[in-house]
């Protein structure tokens, strides 16, 4: 048995029972892996995989117990590895962070510059998309860590670590007449124009569900986004008022648009990391998720994991 064979099992799993794209996703070939499952299946005896002539179209019961378990093995494969490389190599790596935009383009810029300063030889990548995508990513092995507000908790395989709250602001485009109010905006008052905000599975859309519920208002949400930069653009073009995370209006750069504080409307939301509970942290992952929470040190990452010094 190799680790290389179970690599294979696991990707075509992943990619739908399609072993040519797993054979690409590998860059490998589509016969070379379908052999090595196959030498795999004779060692342990059983069938994997159910196939319908040349095509894998399920996965047999025993072999979904061995992709678990191939699984957890891959794991703690890349645990040995950084095991090694912690010791080998302090200061170089790769750290790999899924997140959303709204968190890459407002949150993280200047943690990264930090922490590019400190630990200049390790590569940094961001993977963008839904916080479900994103939590899917860190799970499986593709990213060290998920940065969200949305999706972390329906993973029980990951840590759930809160890192700071946050609130929302209407914008609007100068002139516009919901700042003429003399007193702090209202659901209703919003409620009378057509909305621009976040698709419902990104950026605490479900607070702002939840307002509008409990009021009795049903808002006209006109245009749904995943990224911030396209609502305030359609805001800008007079499509309707936007709802955005507070500290994605910049008003050096939104300089056509104004902002009015609405955090006394909706429950704040809280972003967290999720790091898989069984992941060995190497030492610069720790100082990455401190200087993006500095509350979150090292001993309370690995609480929250479920380890100790004494497990490390």
């Amino acid at each position: 048995m190799k680790l290389q064979q179970l690599r294979y099992l696991v990707e075509v799993a992943k990619q739908g029972l399609n072993v040519t794209d797993a054979a690409e996703k590998l860059h490998t070939s589509q016969p070379g892996i379908s052999k090595q499952i196959r030498l795999l299946e004779d060692e342990l005896g059983v069938q994997i995989f159910i196939r319908n002539g040349k095509r894998v179209v399920d996965v047999s019961p025993p072999g979904r117990e061995i992709l678990q378990i191939a699984e957890r093995i891959l794991g703690e494969a890349k645990n040995l590895k950084n095991v090694g490389d912690e010791f080998a190599n302090e200061q170089s790596g790769s750290l790999i962070i899924a997140t959303t935009h709204t968190q890459a383009r407002y949150a993280l810029p200047q943690v990264i510059r930090s922490f590019v300063g400190k630990y200049p030889e390790v590569k940094l990548g961001i993977k963008q998309g839904s916080p479900l995508q994103i939590c899917e990513l860190v799970v499986a092995g593709e990213a060290d860590l998920a940065i969200a507000t949305e999706g972390i908790e329906r993973f029980s395989e990951l840590a759930m670590l809160p890192c700071y709250d946050w609130n929302r602001s209407i914008v609007v485009p100068a002139g516009h007449p919901l700042l003429a109010l003399d007193r702090a905006v209202t659901l209703a008052d919003i409620g009378r124009y057509p909305i621009i905000t976040y698709d419902f599975a990104f950026t605490g859309r479900s607070r702002i569900n939840r307002a509008f519920e409990e009021a009795g208002i049903e808002p006209n949400v006109v245009l749904t986004a995943i990224d911030t930069d396209v609502i305030k653009t359609y805001v800008g073009i007079g499509l309707g008022i936007g709802i955005i995370a507070s500290m994605a209006f910049e008003p050096k750069r939104d300089t056509s648009l104004r902002a009015i504080d609405a955090s006394h409307l909706f429950d704040a939301s809280t972003t967290r990391i999720g790091i898989r509970k069984n992941a060995y942290l190497r030492r610069f992952v720790f100082d990455f998720i401190e200087l993006f929470a500095p509350h979150l040190q090292r001993e309370q990452v690995q609480r929250a994991m479920g380890r100790s010094e004494e497990d490390i």
